[in-house]
Formats: structure tokens, sequence, C-alpha cells
């Protein structure tokens, strides 16, 4: 049951409690009714009873003569039977009910309460004594169901009145829970408008008020702020360092080559120009896409959009990469059905299919597959890139798409920064697209993407 209501919204688990609170309290004041009630309308019925039976002792009276004589009693009045009875049990005067026990003995000044067939009595005796010598009997009977009836018929109304205001006050409770939750839905919609938009700038702006959901709001507001400015200053320090870093690279790259093309070189010299080069060259590719990047976090990027054949373009990027796949023994296959058209930015989209196919290979297993896969259908464009290598670990799935991160670094390859795969993601996001992984450990990994296609 616990688990069950963990699983329901704190505004539903809170209407749920307050139903229930009213739901106890209806039973407990029913119960009260009936037990506290019964006996406080048991209590002026005896004591109606007493008050009838002391009141017919004043219109008795004793003539020496004559003996004693009633003279206005009322022998039934509001439902007490009243009636007299000579010292010696005799009756002189008055009513009965039907079943009642004529002999049950006379008690001074106590109420008993007796059952027969024909139900249950309280019986009130006082001996009232007059002038004479013996005095006489005054029984008052009442019925108990008499003097519970008023409950009975408050109890009956109870039943049906108290389910209705039940149901009223869980209406009004659930209006005013959701009412108090308002604020709180205000915030969610608003950090998932910021979530999903990727977008610092909004706000939450709950109206001015003093209790706690509004001091939250405010929080979160300022807490914003201040991510805001945090993240602001990272992308400006990111693009400024690769602004500045493009120059020096470049003058790296360029005077490694015209050493290595110029330059009379011994063996070592060589060696270490080539390294230097190779390093320059890593690091402008690794500075471009950093500013890329940062150009994409601003908004700042625009494609280049124009028809690109992507099975053509993918056929020439597998023959350019099939001599790296062939250092690590990997045989590369294709399944690409001809002329799927894109309307893209072909540089970005050459990026995204080297970035892709490049993985699989520095992932890949020596003397191991990698396959590519493009077909479409009238509104998009799908592809496979599929390896049998190390594979990813459950864990590392979704975090394959963060900047920097690596996974444990394949024997086969040095590996790189983490920057590959948050650009293919970016790509695909930018042409309209998506791209997803699919992966077991040591099994290998299969990379779908799907991207619009040009209509004719």
């Amino acid at each position: 049951m616990v688990i069950k209501m963990k699983k329901l919204s704190i505004k539903l688990r809170v209407t749920l409690w307050f139903a229930a609170l009213m739901v106890l309290l209806v039973i407990v004041a029913l119960a009260f009714l009936l037990l506290v009630g019964r006996r406080t309308i048991a209590d002026h019925s005896q004591e109606k009873l007493i008050t009838a039976v002391l009141s017919a002792e004043d219109d008795i009276s004793y003539d020496e003569y004559e003996g004693y004589r009633v003279n206005k009693v009322n022998s039934f009045s509001d439902g007490v039977y009243l009636s007299i009875y000579s010292s010696a049990g005799k009756v002189l005067f008055g009513r009965i009910p039907r079943g009642f026990d004529t002999q049950i003995p006379f008690l001074e000044s106590q109420i008993q309460e007796i059952s027969t067939d024909m139900g249950s009595w309280y019986v009130c005796d006082s001996m009232y004594i007059g002038d004479g010598e013996d005095g006489v009997w005054v029984r008052g009977i009442m019925a108990v169901d008499d003097s519970g009836f008023v409950i009975d018929e408050f109890v009956k109304i109870a039943l049906i009145a108290l389910p209705l205001i039940v149901v009223l006050a869980i209406i009004n409770g659930y209006a005013l829970i959701n009412r108090a939750f308002l604020p709180i839905r205000q915030i969610t919609q608003a950090a998932e408008r910021i979530n999903d938009g990727n977008d610092l700038s909004k706000r939450i702006n709950l109206a001015e008020g003093r209790d706690e959901i509004y001091t939250l709001g405010a929080t979160f507001d300022s807490m914003f702020d201040r991510l805001q400015r945090s993240f602001e200053r990272e992308k400006q320090f990111t693009s400024d360092a690769s602004h500045e870093l493009r120059t020096p690279t470049a003058v790296i790259i360029a005077q490694c080559e015209y050493a290595l093309e110029n330059m009379a070189l011994d063996d070592n010299a060589k060696e270490a120009f080539t390294t230097i080069l190779g390093q320059a060259q890593g690091m402008s590719a690794l500075v471009s896409q950093l500013l890329m990047l940062s150009r994409a976090d601003r908004g700042n990027v625009k494609l280049q959009r124009e028809p690109v054949n992507l099975s053509e373009l993918s056929g020439i990027i597998l023959d350019q990469l099939n001599e790296k796949a062939g250092e690590y023994s990997i045989s590369i296959s294709m399944d690409i059905e001809p002329l799927l058209i894109i309307d893209g930015d072909e540089t970005l989209l050459v990026r995204f299919l080297l970035n892709l196919i490049e993985n699989g290979i520095k992932y890949g297993k020596r003397g191991g597959k990698l396959h590519m896969k493009l077909h479409g259908d009238d509104e998009s464009i799908v592809g496979e890139i599929a390896d049998d290598g190390i594979g990813i670990a459950a864990e590392h799935i979704e975090k394959i798409w963060e900047r920097f991160y690596q996974v444990e670094p394949s024997k086969n390859s040095a590996g790189g920064v983490g920057l590959g795969l948050p650009m293919v993601r970016f790509i695909a996001e930018a042409h309209g697209g998506t791209v997803e992984v699919k992966s077991k450990l040591n099994e290998g990994t299969v990379f779908t993407f799907k991207l619009p296609r040009l209509k004719e």
C-alpha cells in the first residue's frame, strides 16, 4: 500500500488523506451520536417519567369515608402510562401497556428496565401516603424504544446527509489543494520549459507572496540567474579560447609542413616534426569543434543548406576510411539505397558521418566488421552504423553525448577528447533529425540516425 501511495502525486495523496480523515470524523461522529446521544435521550426520558409520576401524586387526595381518590390524572400522556395501585397491589386507576407483566414488584425511587416479549420498558414507582393509614403506589411506565426514537430518526438523517457533506468537503478540499498547488505546477512547467529549450534566460516569475512556495519560486529564479551568468562566462571563455588558439595552431602546422617539405632534416628531426604536426592538427580539429559547439550554444550557427546526396556522400567517406580501417584489420561493408537527398549543410554532414564511422573504427576489434546501412521512406532517411567492437556499458550510454566525457579508451587506439559524439548530436538536431545508440559490452554498438528527406 505504501509503495502504491508513493506512485501517486502529492496533490492526490493529500486529497486521499483528507478524504480518509473526513470519513473517520463521520464515523466518530456517528459513534458518538449513538453512544452518547442515546444515553442522553434515555436520561431525558427517565427524568420525564419521574416528573410524570410525581405530578400524578399531586392529583391524588384522601377522603376518610371514600379513601383515596384520583382527581385529574391522565392515564396516558406523552408516551407515559400512569396507573395507581393500592398498597396490596390492586389496580385503582390507570392504563397498563399490552403485554406488560402486572406482577412486577414495586421499588421505591428506582428506575427499573423491564424486558418482555412485547418490548422493553422503563418503570418508575412511588409510594404516596396521604392522611390514610395505607398509602398507594403510583407507577409510571414508558417504552424504552420510544426514548430512542428521536436519536434513531436523527441517525437515519445523518446517514444520508453526512456522506453528502463528506463528498462536498472532499470536492471543496480538492479545489483548495489544487489552488494551493498551482504555484508548484507553475514552477514545474517553467523548469520543464527551461530544460527542454536549454534556455536559462526564462524565469518562473511567480506573483508576489509570503508563503514558502513563493519563496521557493523566488529562490529558483535567483539560482537560474547565477547559473545563467556562470554558463555565459563559460561559453564566452570557450569561444575566446578557441579564437585565440586558432592562430598559433595554424602557425605550428604551417611551420611543420614547411620544415618537412623544404628543410634538410635527419631522420630524428623529421620524426619530431611529424609528431608535432600530428598533434597540432589534432589540436586544430579540437579547436574547430569547440568553436562550432560554442557558436551552437549561442545560436549563431547558420546552416549553408543545399540539396545533398547523402547516399553518394556516405560512399565517398566509407572509401576514404577504408585504409584507416585496414590498419585494424576491420572490414567495411555497406547497404546504401541510392539517391537519398537531404536539404542540409554538406560540410556539417561530412563531419557527422566521419565522426560516426571513425568512432566505429576506433572502438572496433581487430579483425572485426563495420557495416553501414542507409535507407529511406517518403519522410525520412534512416541510417545505421554497426560495429562488433568493445561496446558501451549501460551506465555510460547516456553520458557519451556529454562534452569531454570518455568511456575507458579502446585498446586499439589512443582515444579522442570526447567532442565527436556531442558534435554528431548537434548536427543531427540542427538538421531536424535524431541520433540514438544501442550497445552491449563486448558485443558491439549500433548508432541509428534519422534525418528529414528532401521531397522532390
